[in-house]
């Protein structure tokens, strides 16, 4: 499934098409993704407790995957996604401009710094420090 949540998407077919909203949820195994302000149902809320009201709420229901298409944050245009693989790391991009989708990959992709390969991190071993402290404390008494 190439739609991930905070992804902005259109809506393709249905009563919402050509509406553009955030993803709130996906899911996967169904197949599903929830759009905000989008398939908007009415569901009635009965009371539970006795300080509570009965009403009527509006929830988004979940749309089919393939009733969506991702735009890009870039260049605001619908998409197809395409997959790039770097190593072990496969990500998503806009065929047309060739922005990164994840935002999580975006940082990250080909930036490494040298001062971290070349130097690593000094080990400390803190039992060394307790027993000098008490090797001097015994000498203290």
């Amino acid at each position: 499934m190439n739609v991930k949540v905070n992804d902005t998407v259109l809506v393709l077919a249905g009563k919402y098409k050509n509406k553009t909203g955030k993803v709130i949820a996906a899911s996967p195994k169904q197949g599903t993704v929830t759009v905000e302000g989008v398939n908007i149902h009415k569901k009635s809320k009965k009371a539970r407790k006795a300080n509570e009201v009965s009403q009527i709420v509006e929830i988004e229901a979940p749309l089919d995957v393939s009733n969506v298409m991702v735009i890009c944050g870039a260049c605001s245009k619908a998409i197809r996604v395409k997959y790039n693989v770097e190593g072990k790391k496969k990500y998503r991009v806009c065929p047309k401009c060739g922005a990164t989708l994840d935002k999580a990959y975006s940082g990250k992709a080909g930036k490494t710094t040298k001062a971290a390969e070349e130097a690593p991190k000094k080990r400390v071993r803190k039992r060394a420090k307790k027993e000098d402290e008490a090797a001097s404390g015994d000498k203290a008494e």
